[in-house]
């Protein structure tokens, strides 16, 4: 949706240099916007968007009108499944939205292999459903999240945090890692990691909504930790929400 980014740039980098030819799609799409979101606030900066795809040897770029992806259709994806819980809570239309549009730059496009960052965990298995059930021809490829030195991941929301806010925001992160790290080693110790950290949080002005472990394939709450399982959470800080997750192996490094 533009406002990109280096976690944004690394996707690129990846198709570039896995597929060969690139294509990448800046569309800033009404639909997946709830009616009290930050629609009309969402940062746009095309020229500079152009400048950086353009660095990482973005071969075609996709910029297409409201009125040309969405005119008067009234065609949308209907969602179950991973699009239910955590998100779809408190932005039930979001995942249609996202959904919808997904498929359509899909059947423009026609990629061979898409790209998406695990940072949206519950948008990745949304698409992967929604590309199994409905026989989309199209490969999908996840990246890891690209942090920040302290580890908040990137996100183009991050701009809204005041600096002070910005500093303190990293305790999401730590929070995360810390627990995964427990439950790598004792796989029983999540509830009590998760109350833990919810106080920590709440008690650094962190207004959280939910922090779970779950499938990342399913976004189903896992009871037993196994290879699929990743740690997500959003909460509101400083008036801006943010998301993240990590899996259960972490390494201490972080990319800068």
């Amino acid at each position: 949706m533009g406002a990109l980014h280096k976690g944004h740039l690394e996707l690129m980098r990846t198709a570039k240099a896995k597929c060969g030819f690139s294509a990448a799609s800046i569309f800033v799409n009404p639909i997946q916007f709830g009616p009290k979101e930050d629609l009309a606030k969402y940062p746009r900066d095309e020229s500079a968007d152009l400048e950086l795809m353009d660095s990482v040897g973005v071969d075609l770029v996709f910029l297409p009108s409201v009125d040309e992806v969405l005119g008067g259709n009234v065609t949308t994806v209907q969602l179950a499944g991973p699009a239910v819980p955590f998100e779809g809570v408190s932005r039930p239309t979001h995942f249609q939205g996202v959904a919808t549009i997904v498929l359509k730059l899909f059947n423009i496009i026609k990629p061979d292999v898409a790209y998406f960052g695990l940072k949206d965990l519950q948008q990745c298995a949304v698409v992967r459903k929604m590309v199994e059930d409905l026989f989309v021809p199209v490969e999908l490829e996840f990246v890891e999240t690209i942090r920040e030195s302290d580890g908040l991941a990137l996100s183009s929301r991050n701009r809204y945090l005041e600096p002070s806010a910005r500093t303190n925001a990293s305790l999401l992160f730590r929070s995360l890692t810390h627990i995964a790290n427990e439950v790598h080693v004792e796989p029983t110790k999540f509830s009590e990691l998760k109350e833990d950290a919810l106080a920590t949080l709440r008690a650094a002005g962190f207004d959280v909504e939910y922090l779970e472990m779950v499938d990342m394939r399913t976004m189903t709450i896992d009871h037993k930790p196994n290879a699929y399982s990743r740690i997500v959470i959003a909460a509101k800080y400083n008036g801006v929400r943010l998301i993240d997750n990590v899996g259960l192996v972490i390494h201490n490094q972080i990319d800068s």
